[in-house]
This record gives C-alpha cells, sequence and structure tokens, in this order.
C-alpha cells in the first residue's frame, strides 16, 4: 500500500550543482519504489531548461512561480557561484514565498546561502559546506552556522553540509516521514550510509592530528587508516617508515603527541564505529575487519575511548540523527 509522502519542489537556476538536485530526487524516487508516495517537482524559473554548473541541461517540471500551496518539502540546492545565487532578487522573492506555504524548508551545500539571504535562517541553526561555514557564518551573524554537521534539522528549516550530504539530508526527511526501517532500505539500496560515520571530516583521526614534519611517518599513519586491520605493531610500523621502533615512538610523542598503539587503537574505533553504523555484522566480524581482533579487546577499546560498548554504541546510532558527529 502506498504511503502518502507528499510534494517535494526542487529549486533549479542556471549553474546550480547537478549532484544537489539528482542525489536527493534519487533518494525520493526509490524511497517511492519502496512504498513512499513522493511527488518530485523539479522547479525552475519560468519553467525553463537550466544549465548546471558543471554544463548537463535540466529539463523544469513546472515554473516556480506556477507553484502554490500544498508543498511538502522545498529543496534549494548550492551553486559554486555563492554570490550570483544569493542575489537573485526573483529566486530570493520566490524561495520566501514557497516557504512559507512549506511544511519543511531544505538546503544542500551553498544552497545555504540562498535561504540564508531570504531570511529564513535568521535565529536558527544551520549547516553548509566546511569550506563555506566561516563565510556563511561572518555573512550572516544571526545564523549559527555548524561546520561540520552532516546535516542540521532546526524546526522546519533542515540544511545540509557539501554536495553528496544531499543524499543524507533526504534519507533524514525520509525517516522522519516513514521510520528508519524505509530509510535504511533506501540506503541499503543506494549504496549509502544510513547515517554516515562522524561529521564532515573523514578519517577525522587522521585528519584532526598534527601534521607530522617528517614524510616516512606521514606515510606510516595514512597506512592505519587505509587498511586498520593489517599489522600495525611497532615493529611493522617502523619496517614501513624506515626507522628503528625506538625513532617510531620518539617521533610519534614529539610530532603527535601520542604513543604509535593509541593512534592505531583510535583509527580502529573509528573504522569500527562507521561498521557498526552502516551495518548489521556481527560483533567479531566486526572486530576483526576493524583490526581488533576479538570483540573482547575491541569492547576494551571502546571502553576507554568512548565510554560505552560496540553493543550500545550500535544501539544509539542507527538511524539518520540530525548528521551531528557523535
Amino acid at each position: 500500500m502506498e504511503r502518502a509522502g507528499g510534494t517535494v519542489v526542487v529549486i533549479v537556476y542556471d549553474g546550480v550543482r547537478l549532484l544537489d538536485v539528482t542525489g536527493p530526487l534519487e533518494v525520493f524516487t526509490v524511497a517511492n519504489e519502496h512504498g513512499a508516495g513522493y511527488r518530485p517537482l523539479v522547479a525552475s524559473p519560468g519553467g525553463r531548461d537550466v544549465v548546471t554548473s558543471g554544463g548537463v541541461r535540466i529539463g523544469a517540471d513546472v515554473a516556480m512561480e506556477d507553484v502554490h500551496g500544498g508543498v511538502h518539502v522545498l529543496l534549494v540546492p548550492g551553486s559554486p557561484d555563492v554570490g550570483s545565487a544569493a542575489a537573485d532578487l526573483f529566486l530570493l522573492d520566490q524561495v520566501r514565498r514557497l516557504s512559507g506555504e512549506a511544511e519543511q524548508v531544505a538546503s544542500v551545500c551553498e544552497g545555504a546561502f540562498v535561504l540564508a539571504a531570504a531570511g529564513l535562517l535568521d535565529g536558527h541553526r544551520a549547516a553548509t559546506h566546511w569550506d563555506l561555514a566561516e563565510r556563511l557564518a561572518r555573512d550572516y551573524p544571526t545564523i549559527s552556522v555548524d561546520g561540520d554537521a552532516i546535516f542540521v534539522r532546526d524546526g522546519k528549516v533542515v540544511t545540509s553540509a557539501g554536495i553528496s550530504s544531499g543524499i543524507d539530508l533526504a534519507l533524514g526527511l525520509v525517516e522522519a516521514d516513514h521510520g528508519s526501517d524505509l530509510a535504511r532500505t533506501v540506503a541499503k539500496h543506494l549504496v549509502v550510509f544510513m547515517q554516515r560515520p562522524g561529521g564532515q571530516s573523514q578519517f577525522s583521526v587522521r585528519l584532526n592530528a598534527p601534521a607530522p614534519r617528517c614524510e616516512p611517518l606521514r606515510a606510516a599513519l595514512d597506512a592505519v587508516v587505509l587498511d586498520p586491520s593489517a599489522d600495525h605493531g611497532l615493529e611493522a610500523m617502523a619496517g614501513r617508515a624506515g626507522m628503528s621502533v625506538r625513532q617510531l615512538t620518539r617521533l610519534f610523542g614529539r610530532e603527535l603527541g601520542t604513543t604509535p598503539a593509541r593512534y592505531v587503537e583510535r583509527v580502529r574505533v573509528e573504522r569500527a564505529k562507521n561498521l557498526l553504523e552502516a551495518g548489521d555484522q556481527p560483533l567479531d566480524v566486526v572486530a576483526r575487519r576493524s583490526g581488533f581482533g576479538s570483540p573482547e579487546t575491541m569492547r576494551r577499546a571502546f571502553a576507554r575511548e568512548l565510554g560505552v560498548t560496540p553493543a550500545a554504541y550500535r544501539a544509539r546510532f542507527r538511524s539518520t540523527g540530525d548528521g551531528c558527529p557523535s
């Protein structure tokens, strides 16, 4: 039996990012294939075709000025030409008008600047691409900008981070409408995370570590991130870095302020979190793929790093959440 979803109006305009448009649309389309009842409409100025930032032409279903009422979600994608989109008075007027008729208003990536310019984010918490977060906060000081969240829900306004995070946002909207089971089915069909691990900082343990000046040490750190389940004992790491165990340990302490073993454990915990959030694999499989070897070793590491068990972590993070890092 088909379940209600409502009309989803996706605004397009010249210079819009293609994936900002097609990513969310694909989520709603797959949700419909599994029982949802969304009615996606692509709306452009005058109903004309638009040319995306990559040069691909998109046809519209309707003129945005002809849309009146009955909007479940108004979705505003972004454009790499942030200033131009945020200064388009016709676009801003239509987004402002339609937002008043919509149950929910959403943006993808730079689309937050359009919502901000239309006055729709004043006093709200909002997300945008990490590289633009400072600019959004500077240009619109009344907005509480979260530069790491994948997406943020504040009242009826939902904003997402960079480009592909529009898929995360759309999954969150599907979950809010139809529950986590349908959202998880859609995520699995699209081969994406139900809730991607962490925030916009991917491989956050590696990125949050101070940048080492020694090239062999950088290579050793990257090797751990690329394959946490490999042998990363002191002898193996030192051999890959072409130095002695003593040299390696000294460099870790001097440049990273930690030990090789602690760094490896943190990376492995991060990989385990990823696997726990994304699937239903047994804990022994997660432990093996993360490099812990056994569920008990993984449990002790989770207790040290997070203060929870792997099972409790999985139970807590099995929905799309609001995109905030754990």
